[in-house]
């Protein structure tokens, strides 16, 4: 007779390192996968203060209640041994005081976009700035026929969307430029209303696209025309996620994120990444066997997909100080692709 498996059992077999650190500072529990990366078993680091056994990555100077993540940290266990993990620490909810860490290896992370390097994205942008003198004759005859169509909502965003197109194959053809993008503050919800707006009128129409923001959200430190780039990308990869799906559904949210960081290479101080778009669906998510590869270049799970979409949000996002992540989230599950950027000001 097959016994419903208890909590300690779940806990123990967890596939990702959990230490639970109560309200004194000292750890309550380990599970097998803790114990096995910090090669200390639960019984010698139960009791223990959590910064004896794995002191808080560089830079974190404080708890403010809400918990943070430091992604891709090089941390020392006690025992001397250096690691790049992903670091998060969360509240427990109902348990003053209470709160879990995770580790993830920072090798394991490729699915959250975090790339030791920009070499993927690069390779990316250079196939498609090799194909920006090809396009740009067409797009100039379809920004001549929608004049010619007179006035109009339709006409005008066909016009508005071929003139941010031409600008964006500039910025293709200078890729070798090392130049920073420009960035500015900026209010997201009209660029995220014009990218909805976008998809809705093509490569969305008939697909319901829900609106889910946090009305307090601040301005953030961004490029327009490459965040409207982005959620165009994010959207039609989420349409032709759910074009299988009986009731499709699509939803765009946001949220502002205390503690979320990312590092700004070395001799610099992690860039806070508060500001939080995700574009949400109820499609199959990505094959496993790619889900680890999503933002690299020709990786793609459509037989007819080039793969260069998700690997230019990534290089864009960076280009922002930002970073991008997949997962499958809630219940039911859906795919979620999550943008991390920093606020204005910061």
């Amino acid at each position: 007779m097959n016994r419903r498996p208890g909590f300690a059992e779940l806990f123990a077999a967890l596939p990702v390192a959990v230490l639970v650190i109560g309200p004194d500072d000292r750890i309550a529990h380990a599970n097998a996968l803790a114990e096995q990366m910090l090669n200390l078993s639960e019984r010698v680091m139960t009791g223990q203060p959590l910064v004896a056994i794995l002191p808080p990555p560089e830079g974190v100077e404080a708890r403010d209640g809400y918990g943070f993540a430091v992604y891709d940290t090089e941390i020392s266990t006690a025992r001397g041994v250096r690691m790049r993990v992903d670091f998060v620490e969360a509240k427990i909810a109902d348990h003053d005081g209470w709160r879990a860490v995770t580790l993830h290896h920072a090798a394991n992370s490729r699915r959250l976009g975090q790339a030791p390097d920009r070499s993927a994205a690069r390779a990316a942008v250079g196939a498609a700035a090799m194909l920006a003198h090809e396009i740009r004759n067409p797009l100039s005859g379809i920004r001549g026929a929608a004049q010619l169509l007179g006035a109009g909502e339709l006409t005008q965003l066909i016009i508005t969307e071929v003139d941010r197109i031409a600008g964006l194959i500039d910025r293709m053809q200078e890729f070798g430029d090392t130049r920073p993008l420009p960035v500015a503050a900026e209010n997201i919800y009209p660029l995220l209303g014009h990218a909805r707006g976008v998809a809705l009128a093509g490569f969305a129409r008939g697909i319901r696209i829900d609106e889910r923001y946090d009305p307090s959200l601040p301005p953030a430190r961004i490029n327009r025309d490459a965040l409207t780039q982005v959620i165009i990308n994010l959207l039609k990869n989420a349409c032709e996620a759910v074009q299988d799906e009986r009731t499709p559904r699509i939803a765009i949210t946001t949220a502002y994120r205390h503690g979320f960081t990312r590092s700004a290479g070395q001799g610099h101080a992690r860039v806070p990444l508060p500001i939080e778009i995700c574009v949400i669906d109820n499609g199959p998510g990505a094959p496993a066997d790619i889900a680890d590869h999503l933002f690299d270049p020709f990786v793609s799970s459509r037989p007819e997909g080039q793969g260069l979409g998700l690997a230019l949000v990534d290089k864009l996002v960076r280009d922002m100080d930002g970073i991008v992540q997949y997962g499958r989230e809630g219940t039911p599950t859906a795919t979620v692709l999550r943008l991390l950027l920093p606020r204005a000001g910061t």
